[in-house]
């Protein structure tokens, strides 16, 4: 499943991390309908609010169907055809919707069939390994590369940042009964989990690995929904490590929830060199800080544009992004 997620850039990064080759190979970057709701989170759950991308043709029907736009929505569909003046009434939990149910219940096919798919963006999200001693958190997103770690050029727009974790989704637009603004709201597919994280938990969000596959899912108007759902797969192109159960409340929404820590310790971000250093940018990477130096972000190359990355580099990669010098803080586990 997927119940928590991390998505700390600010409204610009975010943007320029979805840069994305449109129909004719021309480099754009989505557009933001109202960026001014969006607020980056370390600890998102169901019911916040969240940037998801989608067709603008969903908003303007002459639009080209490939081109793109950002959109802060609330996560949990809320059907079209519901009838209460208040969504919070609604007696089941749409933060999820299984793959092999998406067709047949009526609060996701309906919206799916009307080609309204979306990609749910994410540094990465939470999940909890059950254990004896209670319940163990982890952080999962896509590998980086090496070859990303490159500084751009000064006044180069292209995005070297955190590759964004795209995760398929459906949205609707709801309508009060009694009138007033629409509201945006969706799900977020899931599948049986990858063999690497199956025993951390059994299933995990259906993840669309490079821009191919995120162009197939967003483009309804080129790829009907029968050859859309074929892109809905379990992925090993991902990596994790555990985190403290800081982020077990929702309330905690600082640097400390994705972490890394080292199992068997105390469940708590070590007070070492290497941590430190991690924090400080962490709490720095925000856009809007004051302490923030675009210049001091580290940097890696944007899945939009670029293939899919080899997943065993990410483990290094990441110890250069936490300042870590030592041991690995992203663990696979054998099969």
């Amino acid at each position: 499943m997927c119940g928590r997620t991390a998505c700390s850039l600010g409204a610009d990064n975010l943007r320029r991390a979805c840069a994305y080759r449109d129909r004719r190979g021309r480099r754009r970057q989505p557009e933001w309908i109202q960026a001014e709701r969006y607020r980056p989170s370390y600890n998102k759950g169901p019911q916040s609010s969240g940037p998801v991308l989608l067709s603008r043709r969903h908003l303007q029907q002459d639009a080209d169907s490939s081109e793109r736009v950002l959109m802060d929505m609330r996560w949990g569909l809320v059907p079209s055809w519901f009838k209460k003046d208040d969504p919070s009434k609604m007696q089941f939990n749409t933060s999820n919707c299984r793959s092999d149910t998406m067709l047949k219940k009526s609060s996701y096919k309906g919206a799916l069939l009307k080609g309204k798919r979306c990609v749910v963006l994410a540094d990465g999200f939470y999940e909890w390994q059950q254990h004896t001693g209670g319940k163990q958190p982890y952080f999962i997103y896509f590998p980086q590369t090496k070859d990303a770690m490159a500084e751009g050029k000064e006044g180069d727009e292209e995005w070297k940042g955190w590759r964004l974790l795209t995760m398929a989704g459906i949205f609707d637009c709801w309508e009060p009964p009694a009138g007033g603004e629409m509201l945006y709201t969706y799900t977020i597919i899931t599948v049986d989990a990858s063999k690497d994280v199956s025993f951390i938990h059994h299933r995990m969000p259906a993840i669309l690995d490079g821009d191919e596959a995120i162009r197939k899912w967003l483009d309804f108007a080129e790829v009907p929904t029968q050859e859309a759902v074929k892109l809905i797969q379990p992925t090993e192109n991902i990596v994790f490590h555990p985190v403290s159960t800081f982020v077990n409340s929702v309330r905690n929404n600082t640097p400390e929830c994705l972490a890394p820590i080292e199992l068997g310790a105390k469940k708590e971000v070590k007070a070492t060199p290497s941590s430190k250093v991690m924090l400080g940018w962490l709490k720095n990477s925000q856009e809007g800080s004051p302490q923030k130096k675009e210049n001091d972000l580290p940097r890696w190359t944007s899945q939009f544009i670029h293939s899919p990355s080899p997943k065993k580099t990410s483990a290094d990669i990441l110890q250069q992004w936490l300042g870590k010098e030592g041991e690995p803080a992203t663990k696979k586990r054998k099969a």
